[in-house]
């Protein structure tokens, strides 16, 4: 091939590779002294877990893939590596001892030693629990608790149904090598985030209501279980006040734990998490941070912004949006999917229609 057209050909792909990294970042807001930059682009970015030597792993659903971001000491992107690919929704991702745990709807993968092994991973082991194979609500958050146990959310194979008690609309809690699993929480519709409380370490999590009720009904949730054995409600009440037309009579509001904190109708509030750093300012330490998703049947689009609920000891206090941008008029340019904070006190957001991974920190 001619010099000139090798030339050509190079310069064509680095404008083109420019353009796929340009993202309107100029259009989010954040309170004032604070910064948002893109990390890295990363394809489909959902659930993230942080591991050894600050390696960022992340989850996908469409892809079928998940990758690992080597970070560095100083939080910059490095290489970027495909852990696994050609898996079923594989969403959920943690870190515990050393080994990658991955979800991909009815299964629970383990990649053993992943830690030095990036580059070749290692073949993942089935982990002996069989989880529903229904893909509504099949994206499974998983994240590693205070007490070493995995925590799995399973959502309700529907809309809104009456399904299998200690099947669907769960969370489980399991050992490590996928034994001894059990029913930690019930009545939740679906959720795609949760984190336990700095403290207290009592599990806090996200939940989105159900359709079809109309633009404002029901809100999305906030929820905490400080013990083991509570409902939430679902299907018979949503957000503690408001009766299911087709299941409600059933059993009444009464019976359930009430969310913490209401949160924006069908916003589909998933990953969460609470600030644990110092970098932020005083105000913003151990609160929750929220991804939201962004809605899909309201007829005005809502969500697809990071919001920030105000808590007090073990209430919440308030809800108010953090970040917002990412819906210009009624169309959407990306979706956060998931929150993480690093080390340094900054904080991820992850974006699976972008396919990237954000940076926000404090500068004033």
């Amino acid at each position: 091939m001619p010099r000139i057209l090798v030339c050509l050909l190079l310069t064509s792909l680095a404008l083109t590779a420019r353009a796929e990294d340009a993202l309107p970042l100029e259009k989010i807001k954040l309170p004032p002294g604070f910064q948002i930059e893109l990390l890295a682009r990363v394809p489909n970015a959902r659930a993230m877990a942080l591991g050894k030597d600050n390696v960022l792993y992340v989850g996908s659903t469409g892809s079928g893939r998940v990758h690992a971001l080597e970070l560095g000491k100083d939080f910059k992107a490095g290489k970027l590596h495909e852990i696994a690919s050609g898996l079923t929704m594989p969403l959920g991702v943690a870190y515990l001892d050393g080994n990658l745990y991955v979800t991909a709807i009815d299964r629970i993968l383990r990649f053993n030693g992943i830690d030095g092994n990036l580059e070749t991973p290692p073949k993942p082991v089935v982990l002996p629990i069989a989880l529903p194979k229904e893909r509504h609500h099949g994206g499974r958050f998983i994240a590693a608790g205070p007490d070493g146990l995995l925590y799995v959310g399973v959502g309700a194979p529907c809309n809104v149904c009456e399904p299998t008690p200690d099947r669907y609309a769960v969370i489980l809690r399991m050992k490590p090598d996928g034994t001894q699993s059990e029913v930690f929480a019930r009545g939740i519709r679906n959720t795609v985030g949760f984190d336990w409380q700095p403290g207290t370490k009592e599990l806090w999590f996200t939940e989105n209501g159900r359709d079809m009720l109309g633009d404002n009904i029901p809100p999305d949730e906030l929820n905490r279980a400080p013990k083991a054995g509570m409902h939430f409600g679902f299907p018979y009440c949503h957000a503690g006040t408001i009766a299911d037309p087709e299941f409600g009579s059933a059993k009444p509001c009464s019976a359930f734990t009430p969310p913490v904190q209401a949160l924006p109708p069908h916003g589909a509030a998933l990953g969460m998490r609470f600030y644990t750093g110092n970098q932020f300012p005083a105000a913003y330490r151990q609160q929750v941070f929220i991804a939201h998703h962004g809605s899909w049947n309201r007829s005005e689009k809502s969500g697809y912004q990071v919001g920030m609920v105000k808590v007090d000891g073990s209430k919440a206090t308030g809800f108010t949006p953090f970040a917002t941008g990412w819906l210009q008029g009624q169309t959407p340019w990306g979706r956060p999917a998931d929150i993480l904070m690093l080390p340094d006190g900054s904080m991820l957001v992850s974006d699976d229609l972008a396919g990237a991974i954000y940076r926000i920190r404090y500068a004033s």
